[in-house]
């Protein structure tokens, strides 16, 4: 059998932010057009540089600076996709915040959905990728700025902006604080996802199920240190957004061969692999197949069962599901 680190098969990302996503070049080329002075926040290699998880936060909230027009974040979508289809992307959700596209005022939001939607068709059609949107609040932006993007979300709800989950600084606040947002979406007939297990821990994961009633979680990992709630989750059918790389670049674990990945697998758990925000991680989603197939000796057959559990665990609908389900039979026929 094929070594899946050798080949770029076709891939389902349930994880990415766009702005985070936004290549170093793009952001740098588009401060300079703008004469918009984001200074210190890259290396000399011109990478992204910061110290911690924290101080991510920080340079990640910079660099959305020069962001400014719906026009801006057209170019920025297009540029993200076109990186997600070189390394074998089909389908793709980002997480999107009304904070980063008019200050969550729902008749701007609209302006640059339409901008992003538009990117995205064109993407569709040229590079054969397809985009869905899960509209994220800022944690540490707090509950009541949450509530301001959860109107957006519900205005924009449709065959489009399919999910709603929250971003951020894990450890500002409780989940609970952010009930009101959640139900709001979920009325409007979202999906709904959340951040927990990355930095606040198992007991972050227990709060996204218990006062989110989530059905994926972003990363979760972190759940491995109580065995009871991993059970749980496999028994729920919680999905897992996991991403390796992520983890790994921020020093939440030493190396690919630490991660618990495997183990909630082991354990029954439905994983997805994605790359977060790929440019700071210095990463890509071929990459990270084949730091896991290093790590863990997965082959094609584990990565085909991670690109259908993913498809499965989509937010976006049937018929989209079985024209991407198609795709992934033919490659992996």
């Amino acid at each position: 059998m094929t070594n899946t680190s050798a080949t770029n098969p076709p891939k389902i990302e349930l994880h990415l932010h766009l702005e985070g996503a936004a290549p170093p070049a793009f952001i740098r080329g588009l401060a300079k057009e703008k004469k918009i002075d984001i200074g210190g926040i890259f290396d000399e290699a011109g990478h992204y540089k910061y110290t911690d998880f924290w101080d991510f936060l920080r340079v990640y909230e910079i660099a959305t600076q020069p962001l400014k027009s719906p026009q801006d974040f057209h170019r920025l979508t297009l540029a993200v996709l076109e990186e997600s289809a070189a390394n074998g992307v089909i389908y793709t959700e980002t997480f999107l915040s009304p904070d980063f596209c008019g200050g969550r005022d729902v008749g701007a939001w609209r302006e640059y959905l339409h901008a992003i939607r538009e990117a995205a068709d064109i993407a569709e059609r040229q590079m054969g990728i397809t985009l869905r949107g899960i509209i994220t609040p800022i944690r540490h932006f707090g509950p009541e700025k949450a509530r301001e993007t959860a109107r957006c979300a519900a205005e924009t709800a449709g065959d489009w902006i399919v999910g709603f989950g929250i971003g951020g600084d894990e450890k500002s606040g409780h989940l609970s604080d952010f009930k009101w947002s959640f139900d709001c979406a979920r009325e409007a007939g979202l999906r709904i996802t959340a951040h927990a297990g990355e930095w606040g821990g198992p007991e972050s994961v227990r709060s996204a199920i218990n006062d989110l009633d989530v059905e994926r979680i972003g990363h979760g990992v972190r759940a491995i240190e109580d065995l009871a709630l991993v059970d749980e989750i496999a028994e729920k059918g919680i999905v897992l957004e996991v991403c390796p790389g992520s983890n790994v670049a921020l020093g939440l674990y030493p190396s690919f061969r630490k991660h618990p990945i495997n183990q909630l697998r082991d354990r029954g758990v439905k994983v997805t692999v994605s790359t977060d925000d790929p440019p700071f991680f210095h990463t890509t989603m071929q990459n990270e197949y084949a730091r896991l197939a290093e790590a863990f000796d997965w082959d094609d057959g584990v990565f085909a069962d991670l690109a259908n559990t993913s498809l499965d665990a989509a937010f976006c609908d049937a018929d989209t599901k079985a024209r991407l389900r198609k795709k992934l039979e033919q490659a992996h026929a």
